[in-house]
């Protein structure tokens, strides 16, 4: 399952963040944040107590089911005496939450997690990046598999001169993505796609802030 990894932001920021907001009231998630244990229910629980000890009011705290969902702001008004008597919502999501309880509130939004990348879980407690969402997705020459998130460095031509008997030269505990891609394109019979020269990417391939609109019909 893709989720939006975040991670707590230092206790610093979040105290300067706060500077001035005596009053604090804590959003938390009930599906990513809660996955990488950065804003699920324990996590709220442990920055009440953070926060209480550092001289804020706590006035309430609650953990939404999807904070990025449009329901969240009938969620919220459920509660909505604990958040008039706050200051500010103290946000454990993902950024896309905090935009989300932005619009939906009329209170100043504190993010308490930096959002990281998409990314899955491959073990228990590990999660690695699988799309910069970058619009140049050239997957469908590399057999599935994402070279710019996949290669340490984010080659779209490869293997590199460092790869050593299909490890990476940067993590040696880490396949290289090319021969990964090679493997892959061979057993699919396409090696010819590994052929094809990739022009280099344009990181600025879609413009800031970026827009998707259908077409009219």
């Amino acid at each position: 399952m893709i989720r939006s990894i975040t991670q707590l932001k230092p206790a610093e920021e979040i105290e300067r963040l706060l500077n001035g907001l005596d009053r604090v009231f804590i959003v938390g998630c009930g599906t990513c944040v809660t996955l990488t244990r950065t804003g699920g229910a324990p996590e709220v629980a442990a920055m009440k107590t953070q926060l209480s000890e550092a001289g804020k009011v706590v006035t309430g705290t609650t953990v939404v089911p999807v904070a990025c969902d449009n329901l969240t702001g009938e969620i919220l008004a459920g509660i909505d005496s604990q958040i008039r008597q706050a200051d500010a919502l103290l946000i454990m999501t993902c950024a896309y939450g905090v935009q989300t309880i932005a619009r939906q509130i009329k209170k100043t939004v504190i993010p308490a997690l930096n959002t990281l990348f998409i990314g899955k879980e491959t073990g228990a407690g590990h999660f690695d990046e699988v799309c910069k969402q970058c619009g140049t997705c050239i997957i469908g020459e590399t057999g599935g598999i994402c070279p710019v998130t996949a290669c340490h460095k984010g080659l779209v031509n490869g293997p590199c001169g460092g790869t050593n008997n299909g490890k990476c030269e940067i993590d040696p505990d880490k396949d290289c993505a090319w021969t990964a891609i090679y493997n892959r394109l061979k057993d699919l019979g396409r090696l010819d796609s590994m052929r094809k020269y990739q022009k280099p990417r344009n990181h600025l391939g879609e413009p800031s802030p970026g827009k998707f609109r259908l077409p009219a019909e």
